[in-house]
Parts: structure tokens; C-alpha cells; sequence
């Protein structure tokens, strides 16, 4: 591989690798700041059988946490941002995909 070639080539790993890790941060910190309270460990203090375990799906953590209900509030845009609520579900589905 030339020299020129080489250093585009590393940014660009850099960029795509670093962005994911700063993604997960991005959603562990929402996760954190959030929903903590009521689904510690991916569990849930208002209804135990509700839990964050086994979600396959991030959109159907981004469609609850928009609409809420059964005791959970709904999340507008403002609070969360569509980019942000997207990290902080991709974060839910893998921190507690068992």
C-alpha cells in the first residue's frame, strides 16, 4: 500500500471504530442519566415482568420511550434527541440482549 493511500485509509478506521465506541459511551451515559432509576440492571421497578431483557429490537425501545405508558413517560425530541435515543436503544439491545 503507497504512503498516500495509507494514511486516509487509518483516519478512516480510526472515524468508523472510534465513533461506535463513542456511540455505546454516548448510550451507557443516556442509559445512565435516563432510565437507571426504574430499570436497574435492565430490570424494572414498576413491573417486574417488564423487563429491558431479551429486547432483539432497538425500535421498539425508541417506540416506548416516545409514546410511554404503563407507568413509563413518554421521551419527547427535546429530552432525547431521534440520534441520541437511537444510541441509547442499540445500548439497551446489547447491554441486555440474555
Amino acid at each position: 500500500m503507497s504512503r498516500k493511500l495509507m494514511l486516509p485509509v487509518t483516519m478512516l478506521a480510526v472515524a468508523l471504530f472510534g465513533s461506535t465506541a463513542v456511540a455505546a459511551e454516548k448510550g451507557a451515559t443516556l442509559f445512565s442519566e435516563k432510565c437507571a432509576n426504574c430499570h436497574p440492571n435492565g430490570g424494572n421497578v414498576m413491573n417486574p415482568k417488564a423487563t429491558l431483557k431479551g429486547i432483539k429490537n432497538p425500535q421498539k425501545v425508541i417506540k416506548k420511550a416516545r409514546n410511554g405508558g404503563g407507568g413509563m413517560p413518554a421521551f419527547d425530541s427535546k429530552t432525547i434527541s431521534d440520534a441520541d435515543l437511537k444510541q441509547l436503544a442499540e445500548y439497551v439491545v446489547k447491554t441486555f440482549k440474555k
